[in-house]
């Protein structure tokens, strides 16, 4: 199949976050003109703005995800990184306490990128308007409904920021619009039945406040507390990611009868109240730059099946958060939305942006990885007290009883560990899981003691205490 010439090709992205901004990258060499139709006014410093409130909680970008966004983006990993990103080895830098106990920091298997959201979306955005001029960034523009039938997708009708309305016409149209798109009715309101959805309410809270890095902390290693959904209580976390400019961000997370609040004279007493105390221990050697605490209660997992409608407009496709969110406890809706991108930019680059059946194609390649961070945050989601949501597939029981199995080997053998940070980071997919190696070794399990303590080194709990200024990686070894 010859792909169509770009001459003359044009697209719409709605949403100006970061999925929006790599779905423009995506058709950017296929489309003669890219509009991307964004309701915010953006910022062009690292602050937050009002449609994304989930920005000031810890966002991590896992490996699988930043080569995604690599492949879309050259150039962009390099950019995160002099703007004060850190790219953070797995498990070397990280201290992470699982339901089934502390993983060992052995040598680099996977990484992630940590930075606070809003830095990361701005070098995606400044680093697409300069490989792209061709791209136009329409701010304050809020989408009425898209243009068409049933049968296509023609364009976009939009209202300015001056109260008036245009019309924008388009070859394809990509919904990127996030966590709050209209989709499902606008679609309706060209005929097309009614999109099937899914749910999975845990009742999650977030709670974030920003500190300041302790001197010489600029290798310190991301610190997590995790939850155990087997227990029959209300799942809490504790999360310490360092960011640009000499900061901490922590995140608190509970479910159900187990919230975190905004309370500022609460949030170091809730983060020494869970599984472990080390993040409240290491929050209270600093100090908070200021006494404002936020709090984030929409967590739903939601997930939209517009892969499987029976008719599909072409010219329309739906990317990100626009298709499923995830309880952000997993880390995986970039990596999940950058993925995806790359399935729509593969189908483009094969048929061309006006090609028949593109829509439907694109939108069954991004189901995929959709499909996986789904089943990995909801099932373990519905297990909390009071979640709400369909219950688990008949033989969801085995399988989970393998997955934790697999999870407590991983605490002691590497080649497991490795296996687990290969699908956890989305680099590999969840059936490496069922590989015989990795199924004899974890059915033998770890080999070796469990931690008891979490761990830091000597040198990092020094400099925690505001006792040591050496910023040299620490080398941590692992009994």
């Amino acid at each position: 199949m010859t792909p169509t010439s770009p001459k003359h090709r044009r697209a719409v992205v709605i949403g100006g976050g970061v999925a929006g901004m790599l779905a423009a990258a995506a058709l950017a060499d296929h489309a003669e003109k890219v509009t991307v139709i964004e309701r915010d006014q953006l910022p062009d410093i690292p602050i937050p703005r009002k449609g994304l409130p989930q920005a000031r909680h810890v966002h991590i970008l896992y490996s699988g995800g930043a080569r995604a966004f690599e492949n879309l983006l050259p150039g962009v990993t390099e950019r995160w990184l002099a703007a004060g990103a850190r790219r953070i080895p797995l498990p070397t830098g990280l201290v992470s306490y699982m339901a089934q106990g502390w993983l060992r920091r052995w040598s680099e298997m996977q990484y992630m990128i940590a930075c606070t959201r809003d830095l990361l979306d701005l070098v995606v955005r400044d680093r697409l308007m300069h490989q792209h001029p061709h791209v136009t960034l329409l701010q304050g523009h809020e989408l009425l409904r898209l243009n068409g039938t049933a049968d296509r997708v023609t364009g976009v009708r939009v209202l300015g920021p001056d109260g008036r309305e245009s019309d924008h016409q388009a070859d394809l149209v990509v919904d990127a619009s996030g966590r709050g798109s209209r989709a499902p009715h606008w679609l309706t309101e060209l005929g097309i039945p009614t999109i099937e959805e899914a749910e999975v309410d845990s009742g999650l809270v977030y709670a974030s406040r920003l500190y300041r890095a302790p001197t010489g902390s600029e290798n310190f290693p991301l610190v997590n507390i995790q939850s155990d959904p087997n227990a029959p209580a209300p799942g809490q976390t504790a999360t310490i990611e360092p960011v640009e400019g000499g900061r901490w961000l922590v995140t608190l997370s509970g479910t159900r009868g187990g919230e975190p609040t905004d309370n500022p004279d609460e949030f170091e007493k809730f983060a020494r109240s869970i599984r472990h105390p080390v993040v409240g221990e290491l929050i209270s050697m600093t100090t908070p730059l200021d006494r404002s605490v936020t709090v984030t209660r929409s967590t739903v997992n939601r997930r939209r099946y517009f892969e499987k409608a029976r008719t599909w407009p072409e010219g329309f496709v739906v990317v990100g958060d626009s298709v499923a969110t995830y309880n952000p406890l997993y880390g995986q809706g970039m990596s999940v939305a950058a993925q995806g991108l790359i399935k729509l930019r593969d189908e483009v680059r094969l048929r061309g942006l006006a090609a028949p059946g593109l829509g439907r194609a694109a939108q069954r390649g991004i189901a995929e990885p959709a499909a996986t961070a789904w089943d990995l945050a909801t099932s373990q989601d519905i297990l909390y007290p009071g979640a709400i949501g369909p219950q688990p597939r008949p033989g969801a029981g085995v399988a989970g009883r393998y997955v934790n199995r697999l999870m407590h080997t991983a605490t002691g053998r590497p080649a497991v560990c490795k296996a687990f940070f290969d699908v956890i980071t989305l680099s590999r997919p969840v059936t490496s899981w069922g590989h015989p190696d990795t199924v004899v070794a974890s059915l033998r399990g770890p080999g070796r003691p469990p931690l008891t303590e979490p761990p830091l080194t000597k040198a990092e709990w020094a400099i925690a205490a505001g006792e040591s200024g050496d910023t040299t990686p620490v080398k941590v070894t692992n009994s």
